[in-house]
């Protein structure tokens, strides 16, 4: 049995609100404050981030586009964003017109260096997006001192973090805005998802246009927009996720710290919470020289670890630029994400770190 990176976890009560949503045959709705299940999801996450207004969006992808159209980023403006994400975070970017400035990470936990970032401001700059990558919390303190200094706003990528806090506050809450996703795959789930955080009541009000296409009351455009609205089966399954949420969590930590304890004195670079942070253990990623075997040997053992970017996004394809980024290309070389989710056991724990330890070891 394959052990997979990371799988929804739901039951019968999502089952049961499906069903009735379907039977009911209220599907979506176009009013400005969204369906009734929307807002309820809406409320539900407003109380577990501790942000005044949440706004849900399909997906996580849809929440940064929507905050970037919220912050009228446009053609011709710059926008700092890491390399080393989801290329969804410079995708967003590129829809609005504007162009993705990458920024080197730290070695400590993968997210933005605020020194790169420094460097990397122009009078183009519009906005910076730091990404709370694997559940760890960036370097916000620094990294918002940066962006008052030159007067610009941050909207957070908390997508993969969600539950993650710093200083007892919840990542994504730190600036203008906050975007999450609700992916099958992240700590819950709504099928496909996301939303945006704010407590900025001018920001919140664009908001809702913008996930229905600039409209208020139907036909009156007021500004530009897209449906970029969630179901409300969606909303429903989020509602009853984002209830079991802390169990998730809780089980995550247990099964990181288990991991920890069992390959601790192994030759690699195990994640580390930092003073005042508590991750939501959304991927356990570790560094290690022969990335590339241990990932074959873990994976023909039925363990689906995975290595979260192999490609950072400014050498895919798309985009291409010969620029420096020499943590970004260590860590692409060198991570590796390790399966802790709910579904997995205690023995399944005592498998990952014998295959880990056996071939690290080799």
């Amino acid at each position: 049995m394959k052990i997979a990176i990371n799988v929804p976890f739901v039951g019968k009560e999502e089952i049961s609100a499906v069903t009735s949503i379907l039977k009911n045959g209220t599907l979506t709705s176009a009013a400005s404050k969204g369906g009734k299940h929307v807002q309820l999801f809406e409320k539900s996450a407003s109380f577990f981030i501790k942000s005044k207004y949440v706004v849900a969006v399909n997906s996580g992808t849809a929440a940064l586009q929507a905050a970037l159209y919220a912050l009228d980023i446009k053609q011709g403006d710059e926008v700092l964003v890491p390399s080393f994400t989801f290329v969804a975070t410079a995708n967003s970017v590129v829809s609005t017109g504007a162009k993705p400035v990458f920024v080197d990470v730290l070695k400590e936990n993968y997210t933005m260096d605020p020194d790169d970032l420094q460097k990397k401001i122009t009078k183009k700059t519009k906005a910076i997006i730091p990404v709370h990558l694997y559940g760890n919390v960036a370097f916000i303190d620094r990294i918002s001192e940066i962006a008052k200094k030159h007067n610009l706003p941050i909207i957070e990528d908390a997508a993969q973090s969600l539950g993650s806090t710093y200083k007892g506050k919840h990542a994504g809450t730190f600036s203008e805005l906050g975007c999450w996703s609700m992916y099958p795959a992240k700590v819950m789930t709504s099928g496909e998802g996301g939303f945006v955080a704010t407590n900025n009541k001018k920001l919140y009000d664009k908001l809702l246009m913008i996930r229905n296409h600039g409209m208020v009351h139907g036909y009156d455009t007021k500004i530009f927009g897209l449906n970029l609205r969630l179901p409300e089966i969606s909303a429903a399954i989020g509602t009853i996720q984002m209830k079991k949420l802390p169990d998730f969590l809780k089980i995550r930590e247990k099964n990181a710290k288990h991991l920890s304890q069992l390959i601790s004195d192994l030759d690699i670079i195990l994640p580390q919470q930092r003073k005042n942070e508590k991750v939501n253990w959304y991927l356990y990623t570790i560094a290690a020289s022969k990335r590339n075997n241990i990932l074959k040997k873990l994976n023909s053992k039925g363990v689906g670890a995975a290595s979260y970017y192999p490609i950072p996004v400014h050498k895919t394809p798309f985009y291409q630029q010969k620029i420096k980024l020499p943590i970004t290309e260590w860590a692409s070389a060198h991570v590796l994400s390790l399966p802790i989710h709910p579904k997995v056991t205690s023995k399944n724990i005592e498998l990952i770190a014998k295959t880990l330890r056996d071939t690290v070891n080799e």
